[in-house]
């Protein structure tokens, strides 16, 4: 493989593209005393800026409730810059959904412990999170639904 050709993979910026915080029912939330229930979503993206560069987000939404009111809502938008070149287009969605995912995750688990604290609430820890079965289950839906056909 001649040097041309070997991937190449570099990380050009990490950099928050949206960050909320919503507290609805403040400040008799913060009387409530039972432990919230604590729900997580997670939506990868990813856009061609030019040839061999990407941008890719993360969005994490967390959403706790205490019964039925909403303690808080927290979404934070995580996204890198990343120069991608010589990589096989069958494994590019791989790269983009897990590789960079997994570079992502730790900025958007601290951005989103930091707002949680700054809205007055203990901190919220998110999980590790497995982007490449999180990829490959998408991938098997994926795969389903095309095979479907409609009459």
């Amino acid at each position: 493989m001649s040097e041309e050709q070997k991937p190449v993979f570099f990380i050009e910026k990490i950099y928050v593209k949206d960050l909320s915080l919503e507290v609805p029912h403040a400040p008799h939330i913060f009387l409530e005393r039972d432990a919230p229930n604590v729900h997580v979503e997670l939506k990868t993206q990813h856009t061609c800026v030019e040839e061999g560069l990407y941008d890719v987000s993360l969005t994490v939404t967390v959403t706790a409730k205490v019964k039925e009111k909403v303690m808080f809502i927290v979404e934070v938008e995580q996204a890198g810059i990343f120069r991608i070149r010589h990589v096989l287009e069958a494994e590019m969605a791989s790269v983009l959904g897990v590789g960079c995912a997994n570079i992502l995750f730790p900025y958007v688990r601290e951005t989103v412990s930091d707002a949680v604290t700054r809205g007055g609430f203990p901190t919220v820890m998110l999980n590790p999170v497995n982007f490449d079965a999180l990829y490959q289950q998408q991938q098997q839906k994926t795969d389903a639904d095309s095979g479907s056909t409609i009459h």
